[in-house]
């Protein structure tokens, strides 16, 4: 019961802090439109926007690789140990 208690109230303290980041992130910043990379222009968002799809493109990709060499790696398991067992 004890752990529990703890438990909440660490998630709680942790939501808490999550939520005042997600306040103050606007105002910190930036600076009359100029944040850490410059100034925001609608090339700056387009190509970040690009490169996000981009990113998520690629990691489906590579996970697909991984997930058809674990599943190879399965299948050979298995034959051998039917042909052993």
């Amino acid at each position: 019961m004890r752990r529990l208690a703890r438990t909440r109230q660490a998630a709680a303290a942790l939501f808490a802090a999550l939520a005042a980041l997600l306040l103050a992130a606007p105002t910190a910043l930036a600076e009359n439109g100029t944040g850490l990379a410059g100034p925001t222009t609608d090339k700056t968002i387009t190509f970040f926007c690009f490169g996000v799809i981009g990113f998520f493109a690629l990691l489906v990709i590579v996970l697909s690789l991984i997930q058809g060499r674990l599943e190879k790696r399965k299948d050979e398991r298995k034959q051998t140990l039917q042909r052993l067992g």
